[in-house]
């Protein structure tokens, strides 16, 4: 096989396989719009999500890196991120992306001021 036409031939074949890579979450749509598993998934990982990068976040900043000092100020931020996150949550109509970008923020915010 020459060189141009085993380019042409790979780009082909990557072409087709990123087509049907992408098609492939459309074609099982269907059957999970269905499913039992998936209703209980939808309903339970936004709060597991949530729970997760609170703890997350809580854990670093319990683990202060060597040699800073242990005044508490990190997570004295992550705690008030936490409830940032809390109250975003609850107050903007449970929406998930929203409360976890104001926790984020506050956290950033907070812990990048002097």
């Amino acid at each position: 096989m020459s060189g141009a036409a085993y380019l042409v031939a790979a780009a082909v074949v990557a072409g087709l396989v990123t087509f049907a890579l992408r098609a492939l979450p459309f074609a099982l749509l269907r059957p999970l719009r269905e499913s039992a598993l998936v209703a209980r998934l939808a309903v339970w990982m936004p709060a597991g999500v949530l729970t997760i990068l609170a703890l997350v976040m809580l854990l670093d900043a319990a683990a202060l890196a060597p040699g800073a000092p242990v005044d508490g100020t990190r997570v004295l931020h992550a705690l008030v991120a936490a409830a940032v996150t809390v109250a975003v949550h609850l107050l903007a109509g449970r929406r998930t992306l929203l409360s976890i970008a104001a926790g984020t923020l506050a956290y950033v915010l907070l812990i990048n001021t002097p």
